[in-house]
């Protein structure tokens, strides 16, 4: 990829942050495309600006929240625990910070399906997990 990432800005429990030194239209098609390689599809795009400016006419920075779901890992999870579906999809949120720099944040499916109380849920987690890791990966290369 053409993009540098900075680094991991935060990670904690509920997911991480990266820095892209890239324009927030290019980092939107790069994190749809690095979600896509892993087997995610947006079903839901959130534009936070928008909606913002319709219901409050208050003006903010570019900010998408993208609802990336992997239809079998979804599956997997309402099987196990249909009560599952609270949490999904996985949120994965992008926003202008500055000319040519972009943050990606990544939600920890670990730290979301660990609320519910199902071992079932644990494999699950760690396959969309591991592949919201490449996810990652793939936006630092």
């Amino acid at each position: 990829m053409t993009t540098e990432t900075q680094n991991v800005l935060a990670q904690n429990e509920i997911g991480r942050t990266l820095r892209l030194n890239t324009d927030y239209e290019t980092a939107l098609n790069l994190v749809t495309e690095a979600l896509k390689a892993e087997g995610f599809g947006v079903l839901t795009e959130i534009d936070v600006k928008a909606t913002l400016k319709k219901k409050l006419d208050v003006d903010f920075r570019p900010y998408k929240i993208l609802g990336a779901c992997n239809p079998p890992l979804a599956h997997r999870a309402l099987e196990a625990a249909s009560e599952v579906g609270l949490l999904l999809p996985c949120n994965v949120t992008v926003q202008y910070v500055d000319d040519g720099v972009t943050e990606v944040s990544l939600v920890n499916p670990l730290a979301m399906l660990g609320v519910v109380p199902n071992p079932a849920l644990a494999a699950v987690a760690q396959d969309a997990a591991e592949r919201l890791d490449r996810v990652a990966a793939a936006l630092g290369d």
